[in-house]
């Protein structure tokens, strides 16, 4: 048996449904399957769904404060006002400040744009930056994808006759901030139909409003934005997304197109994959490790030289950021490690990068699916500065929104938020989030899920299956790629890939038809060690085409696996078994011993495991129902031995079999009954016979082995045929007739060399089945 990472959550579909709608369509079942499962069961729903156009974009206007935006913008760019875009340092901040800038330019405005430096500024306006745009005579600061809790900053631009227009999509605060004019579909007497629009998404908006068309010029940016920042990719979203795909595999600008060379894409197949992740975490680099400046400065850029000098950079910052990831990521599992996995974890040091932190924090849930906040310390001023990731059930705002006395800075959503707190108040933090995980949280909600949209057979996978399925990109939140399962189909190969062995690449079988369908699972190397020959694997993950060398074939990526059945793994006659590091990352074992002279073998196991001697005394049998895991180190006296205990329950998950047999029967010969005849007559002949003395003549004589005739001296001896007085052989006179079986010597012998023809020299599958068998007995036994 082999545990998933997550907890599949299959749904159910009606399948003669998805009959009568894959013939109205012309879709392949598995494509229908999708659609029926995200609610779509008409023609009419399927062809709003794949054939989205320009009527899911809703009016701008409808967005609160917008046409005073529209007034008082063009009223500046009519008076030659000095205007400043206020943006953020992120992929949504970088394309929101582009695309707000280029259309005031477009306008004629007197712009200039604006990006708070992560480090020394920290997110999100400041009264610094309001005071310096002052004095270079600015009278409008446009802000997007920030500002909804700039209450002070709000102050301080009235207070320098600056008007403030804050165009954002973040949770709204308790209070909002006294601007000229609040853009944020997320406000509560905002009833734009589309809440959730990225901060790009918004600025987008703004100008469709004050161009009085649909800009597709900057599709392409709202495209990257939205699916950067994790929106709802539903409705109007997707439109964006989808017009904004297919404009960048049209063409690029400059500095894109210089982007993807560098990150080795090819700019005529670009998809949300690419986009979130090659371009939107290069992008991020620059505002992670310094300045976002060169981001937006790569995104406005016309000059093709100027957009291979800053992708160049960008790429290199996004390589530099990566090993700085890579480092704090593992100093952060070691503090988790160290204090045992909380149920909210809050790490932190000093000197750790604040803009990557997020990123570390995002792993650290992926790895222990806790809720999570990383911090950066700065012991100078006594600040910390975090990001913070949750899980599903846990809401990140709302849980901070209770912390604010000790949170003088904080933002984000349900899933994600950024903060700033004193380094004294992080204990206090740390307990009043453990304490309302725990409230509400249910058992369930601490082990990570997976929603299973697709149960397919191996059969039903083809490349035009996996083309209709493409029909339903772009994919992200509000509609995932669908994941795909693949029920207790046959292991055909399994092998770790990879210079550090740490993925997987496997062939999955359909045993009845023999199709076989190529996998790779990525980071799941290990696993491979957790999976015996001849299991039933279940997985769960997504469909692809591979291609390679010119042949297109149809691929699994496995994103979680399970063997449902129990495992016998095979260790017989290898010393890997204690040479083996894996051996003492097994869980809780149960290790039988059968013969005494075994014991030796013991000192080179765990001493984690529990050791069974005599397995049939009650109180050692009742170990066994304790644990799941059971090593047979050596091989039993009697078959009925090894039947008694595989019956004393049914449900081991797994079996590891060494059966460490020093002395071998099976390939070791016996004296024959012919052999045994002439030796009978060989004593009757001699009244003594001494064999110390001469038993390694005789041997030689009859080329015989010594030990054959020490073997017929003990079975004459209890059958009673012989005395024996100190090695002399004396024939007893008129002996009751018996058979060579009634001696336990012979019939031991044979019973030892049955033990290992059927447990140590078998093969592996008829011992699997042979185990098989005996524990079905004891399932029989149970359910009667």
């Amino acid at each position: 048996m082999l545990q998933s990472k997550a907890e599949w959550i299959i749904t159910e579909i009606d399948e003669i449904e998805v009959s009568e709608l894959a013939d109205k369509i012309g879709l392949s079942k598995i494509a229908t399957r999708f659609l029926v499962q995200r609610g779509m069961k008409t023609k009419e729903d399927v062809d709003a769904f794949l054939h989205i156009n320009e009527s899911a974009l809703n009016d701008p206007f409808l967005l609160k404060d917008m046409d005073k935006t529209v007034k008082r913008i063009q009223q500046a760019i009519e008076s030659e006002e000095r205007v400043l875009v206020f943006g953020d340092y992120d992929a949504d901040g970088v394309t929101s400040t582009s695309l707000m800038y280029m259309t005031l330019k477009q306008l004629g405005a007197n712009v200039g744009f604006y990006v708070p430096n992560r480090f020394t500024e920290g997110y999100g306006p400041n009264e610094k930056a309001f005071r310096h745009a002052a004095e270079e005579s600015v009278s409008l600061i446009i802000t997007v994808d920030t500002g909804i809790s700039a209450v002070h900053e709000a102050e301080v631009a009235q207070e320098l006759n600056i008007d403030l227009i804050i165009t954002d999509h973040h949770e709204p605060p308790p209070v909002i901030p006294s601007a000229f004019a609040v853009i944020n579909p997320k406000q509560q007497d905002c009833f734009y139909p589309n809440e959730n629009l990225a901060g790009v998404g918004v600025a987008f908006k703004v100008a469709q409003a004050l161009l009085g068309r649909i800009p597709e010029e900057y599709f392409d940016l709202v495209a990257i934005g939205t699916i950067a920042d994790l929106v709802s990719l539903q409705g109007e979203n997707r439109f964006l997304a989808t017009r904004g795909i297919q404009s960048l595999c049209r063409s690029q600008r400059p500095g894109l197109k210089s982007l993807l060379e560098q990150a080795g894409s090819n700019a005529q197949e670009i998809s949300e994959e690419q986009i979130g992740f090659l371009i939107g975490p290069r992008l991020n680099a620059a505002g992670r490790l310094d300045s976002a400046d060169p981001a937006i400065e790569l995104l406005i850029t016309e000059d093709e030289m100027e957009a291979d000098e800053i992708a160049q950079m960008i790429d290199d910052l996004n390589k530099e950021r990566q090993q700085i990831v890579k480092e704090i990521a593992k100093k952060a599992e070691n503090q988790v490690e160290m204090a045992g996995v909380p149920s909210v974890i809050i790490v932190g040091d000093v000197g750790w990068n604040a803009g990557v932190i997020g990123i570390v924090a995002s792993r650290l849930v992926e790895k222990y699916y806790r809720p999570t906040i990383v911090l950066s310390f700065d012991e100078e001023t006594g600040l910390a500065k975090g990001s913070a990731r949750s899980i599903n059930g846990f809401d990140m705002f709302e849980s901070l929104s209770q912390c604010r006395e000790w949170l003088p800075h904080f933002g984000g959503h349900q899933m994600a938020a950024g903060l700033t707190m004193k380094l004294e108040h992080i204990d206090d933090l740390r307990d009043k989030l453990t304490t309302i995980a725990i409230e509400t949280l249910s058992e369930s909600d601490w082990r990570k899920s997976l929603n299973v949209d697709l149960p397919v057979s191996i059969d039903e996978v083809t490349i035009q299956a996996i083309h209709d399925l493409q029909q339903m990109a772009p994919f992200g939140m509000g509609n995932p790629a669908p994941k795909v399962l693949l029920e207790d189909v046959n292991l055909d190969m399994i092998k770790k890939i990879g210079a550090n062995e740490d993925h997987l690449k496997l062939t999955l079988t359909n045993s009845e038809r023999n199709i076989k369908l190529d996998g790779i699972a990525f980071r799941m190397g290990p696993v491979h060690d957790d999976i015996s020959p001849l299991s039933k694997i279940s997985t769960v993950g997504k469909l692809s085409v591979n291609e390679w060398n010119g042949q297109s074939k149809p691929q699994f990526v496995v994103e979680d696996m399970k063997v449902k059945e129990w495992q016998l793994f095979d260790y017989r006659g290898d010393k890997r078994l204690f040479q083996d590091d894996r051996m003492l990352n097994w869980e809780e074992c149960v290790v039988v011993l059968f013969q005494k002279h075994s014991e030796k073998w013991l000192a080179k196991l765990p001493n984690h495991f529990t050791v069974i001697r005599n397995y049939h005394e009650t109180s050692e049998i009742s170990m066994l129902s304790k644990v799941k895991n059971l090593l047979l180190l050596d091989l039993p006296a009697t078959i009925d031995q090894l039947e008694q205990l595989l019956q004393s329950r049914a449900d081991y998950e797994r079996i590891y079999v060494a059966f460490i047999n020093e002395k071998d029967h099976f390939f070791t010969s016996i004296p024959s009954r012919d052999q045994f005849k002439w030796f009978y007559a060989f004593l009757a002949k001699r009244d003594l016979f001494d064999v110390k003395k001469n038993g390694q003549a005789l041997a030689k004589h009859k080329d015989w082995s010594e030990t054959s005739i020490d073997f017929m001296c003990k079975v004459f001896f209890e059958l009673e045929f012989v005395k024996i007085d100190n090695g002399v052989v004396a024939i007893q006179q008129q002996p009751t007739k018996k058979d060579l079986t009634d001696s336990f010597t012979y019939r031991k012998y044979f019973n030892q060399r049955d033990i290992e023809n059927d447990l140590y020299y078998s093969s592996y599958r008829a011992l699997k089945e042979w185990i098989d068998q005996k524990k079905k007995i004891k399932q029989a036994t149970t359910s009667v």
